[in-house]
């Protein structure tokens, strides 16, 4: 959600356990009845507001009422340089893009529970090569039921019909325009506090459904045996030691079932797989929190004709606040993915990220980031190296009305025999938002 609407709130975390011994002990549990009766749980890592959450009610929308609800229109423009619009190796052209990004969403403001709807919309003209003009667009829904204090379920559910970025590793180069797909999503989740104990569940379902693509010449390039039924189940025990920080582990089984059925050339990647971690929760006063999590990933293919791919799992977040105006966020994963290359069931993909975001002004944000990530890919010798930067910032000029400027680069390498497209791509953008 965008700066200038509203915040929210990031939640993760950090702490050092108590010495052993029953002074150390019955502090410890002072603190624990003192953070219950404060916050209901020992679960809130909210000590301090990170740069893009920070409340700016002078600049944010106020929103138009209906009833229960408020109604919030918003517009995005955006101009874009893109010096290599194909993301090829050789022979780069350049244009500019002119994009434009209605958004209408309706939100609950209920006391308790909370519901909202939105529709939106991503509508990109290229000045010279019109065959990658996008319409994109999307509709969903979400909600939170509130069972008391200490317990909610939540859900939520969207269709969209998208574009794929040429800059993705899956798209078909030969392709003459870019290949759309349609995404339906689905998710309800339910949390339980307990004292010490935290309960969590979630489930999900998203079906991907491609378009063909074409050749220059006309030629059909088939993408059916990318469209697929993902589904998965994950389960979470988090325990508090202290009132800022707790243990966990956190199970996530998943199903992915392909739509078109096998054929000599091209084996279905039907696949079942699980994820096991173990991590910590954190945070360390206002300074810093964070999530650490490391474990096993495991995902078996129904086909003999790709191997079996596991081994290490991670993911991480954490934040540091050297200043209540700046904010830096560490990310770090290793998860399997599905591949859409032939001769590929999936791949590794390991990855880290560093972001920056400083409140210059109160209505003036600055922000930066940096990105690596790795695809290893399981039955072909192919390995992916991606890397890119990106700095801009947003100015507010009232509730109404925001500015912001970004530039970017991003690169991609490929090594093995089946490596794929080396490119290069700079990008710089002005967005004007308007939002009531």
């Amino acid at each position: 959600m965008s700066v200038m609407r509203k915040g929210l709130a990031l939640v993760a975390a950090v702490t050092t356990i108590a010495p052993a011994g029953m002074a150390s002990a019955q502090s410890s549990n002072s603190a624990l009845r003192a953070a219950l009766a404060q916050s209901g749980d020992l679960f809130a890592r909210d000590r301090a507001v990170a740069v893009r959450d920070r409340a700016h009610p002078e600049y944010e929308a106020l929103g138009l009422p209906a009833g229960a609800f408020t109604v919030f229109p918003r517009l995005q423009a955006d101009v874009e340089f893109n010096d290599n619009v194909y993301a090829t190796e050789n022979g780069a052209v350049d244009d500019i893009i002119f994009r434009v990004k209605p958004e209408l969403a309706v939100e609950s403001g209920w006391s308790r529970h909370f519901l909202q709807a939105y529709v939106r919309g991503d509508f990109s003209r290229y000045s010279d090569y019109g065959t990658e003009d996008t319409n994109n667009w999307g509709i969903g829904s979400s909600g939170r039921v509130d069972i008391n204090r200490a317990a909610n379920i939540a859900f939520g559910a969207d269709y969209a019909e998208l574009t794929e970025p040429r800059t993705s590793s899956n798209t078909p180069v030969a392709s003459a325009k870019p290949i759309e797909y349609d995404l339906t999503q689905a998710f309800i989740a339910a949390t339980r506090v307990t004292g010490r104990l935290k309960l969590s569940g979630r489930g999900d379902f998203r079906s991907f459904d491609y378009r063909n693509g074409e050749t220059l010449s006309g030629a059909v390039i088939d993408q059916t045996n990318r469209d697929r039924d993902v589904s998965s189940l994950s389960g979470r025990v988090d325990y508090a030691f202290s009132p800022a920080t707790a243990f966990f582990v956190q199970v996530t089984g998943n199903d992915r079932s392909y739509k078109v059925a096998s054929t000599p050339t091209d084996p279905n990647r039907d696949s079942s797989g699980y994820e096991a971690l173990v991590g910590v929760n954190f945070e360390v006063g206002a300074v810093a929190r964070g999530e650490l999590a490391v474990g096993y990933i495991s995902q078996e293919y129904d086909s003999a004709a790709f191997s079996n791919i596991d081994g290490f799992g991670a993911r991480a977040q954490v934040q540091w606040f050297p200043t209540e105006l700046t904010t830096f966020t560490v990310t770090g994963s290793r998860t399997i993915e599905d591949s859409g290359i032939v001769g590929s069931g999936g791949y590794l993909s390991n990855g880290v990220g560093l972001a920056v975001d400083h409140e210059l002004l109160r209505n003036v944000i600055l922000s930066a980031n940096t990105n690596f990530s790795r695809d290893e890919y399981n039955g072909i010798d192919r390995d992916d190296d991606r890397f890119s930067i990106a700095a801009g910032g947003t100015y507010l000029l009232n509730r109404n009305l925001g500015v912001s400027v970004t530039a970017s680069h991003l690169k991609q390498s490929s090594d093995g025999a089946n490596a794929g497209v080396k490119y290069n791509v700079n990008r710089v953008m002005l967005s004007l938002v308007s939002q009531f």
